[in-house]
């Protein structure tokens, strides 16, 4: 079964940066196959989509953090990055990595705070 593994948030202040990462394991296929995307889900909101491979390299980001956020993926790793920029409050969540759309059983989450 496929496990997807996050890691990487933390408490930092606005304008601050952090990388996280997806371990995934149990894949019979490549990343550059699946699809990865990074979802994140605040208090009292539903999951939504930030980040996401499309098709072959190509990426897509919600509105939100375009120009700051880049998704990238380490096929050899089997890990899935997202570097985040200039954060904002409003960036704070619980971080996701699956599909897109998700088929995958969701991991753990990895939360990001940004506060000051």
């Amino acid at each position: 079964q496929v496990q997807l593994v996050e890691s990487g948030g933390g408490s930092v202040q606005p304008g601050g940066s952090l990388r996280l990462s997806c371990v995934v394991s149990g894949s019979r296929f490549s990343l550059d196959i699946m699809a990865m995307g990074w979802y994140r889900q605040a208090p009292g909101k539903q999951r939504e989509l930030v980040a996401s491979f499309t098709s072959g390299d190509k990426t897509d980001y919600t509105d939100s953090v375009k120009g700051r956020f880049t998704i990238s993926r380490d096929n050899a790793k089997n890990t899935v990055y997202l570097q985040m920029n200039s954060l904002k409050p409003e960036d704070t969540a619980v971080y996701y990595c699956n599909t897109r759309p998700s088929l995958l059983p969701w991991g753990q989450g990895t939360q990001v705070t940004v506060s000051s």
